[in-house]
């Protein structure tokens, strides 16, 4: 299913932020020659360009050295939404990326309807599995106004709410969950139910400590980024895995 191959393909970078090496997207999309999947590519940045957003925020050109070869590569480091607009991009005709539309279609479908209702739905949801409101860990983990709890929490915590959220979209999706308060109810459930498995094993959630600030995360991991563009030799590619 591309679903399972495509979350498996996702890396983690600092903060627990999410990318995708093309090369692999490239082969989940049966494309058979990288200079052919590099013209998808350079459609989907001008499509992120032509809807206004940065495609270097999007799109980050790297290179990195495949396993059982001896020389390195180019490849490109993808956001989720730069993913989407390279499968939008891609040939329809492969039934590849066909099933990859259908899934982003019912991903954009059920989003759309979260993004109307994301703050009750994710507050409803932080007070199951916390049993405490967000603004009450925000206060407990001294989280400013501005920034979200997410930035904030432990790496244990996003898997748990990561976790917790994908079940109620699969829910939504095999129950027909239409309207927020269905979608609440389930979401209420699923981290409840995932409160109770970290409580079963000793973890208490609402008792664990603030994790390091994301943005000072990510402000260092981009400063090591710059070093090691000035210095592609010392690239560590020891983490990186290939379909």
């Amino acid at each position: 299913m591309f679903s399972e191959k495509f979350e498996l393909c996702c890396q983690k970078g600092g903060g627990q932020t999410e990318f995708w090496f093309a090369r692999n997207l490239q082969f989940i999309l049966d494309y058979k020659e990288w200079n052919d999947f590099k013209k998808v590519v350079f459609k989907a940045q001008i499509a992120c360009k032509n809807s206004g957003f940065d495609i270097v925020q999007h799109f980050v050109d790297t290179h990195r050295i495949i396993k059982d070869r001896k020389h390195k590569v180019d490849d490109v480091m993808l956001s989720r939404y730069a993913c989407y607009l390279i499968i939008q991009n891609s040939d329809s005709k492969k039934q590849e990326v066909a099933f990859a539309q259908n899934y982003f279609a019912m991903k954009t479908s059920l989003a759309n309807l979260f993004d109307r209702n994301f703050a009750s739905i994710r507050s409803k949801g932080d007070t199951a599995l916390f049993g405490k409101s967000t603004q009450a860990m925000k206060a407990q983990w001294k989280v400013p106004d501005n920034r979200p709890l997410a930035d904030f929490a432990p790496t244990i915590i996003l898997k748990a709410k990561d976790f917790a959220t994908e079940i109620t979209i699969f829910n939504a999706q095999q129950k027909q969950l239409s309207n927020e308060p269905e979608i609440s109810r389930e979401h209420i459930t699923n981290n409840q139910a995932v409160r109770n498995t970290l409580l079963e094993r000793g973890i208490r959630p609402e008792s664990l400590p603030p994790a390091e600030d994301v943005k000072k995360v990510e402000r260092r991991l981009a400063s090591d980024e710059k070093k090691s563009i000035k210095n592609p030799d010392i690239l560590d590619n020891s983490s990186v895995n290939e379909l």
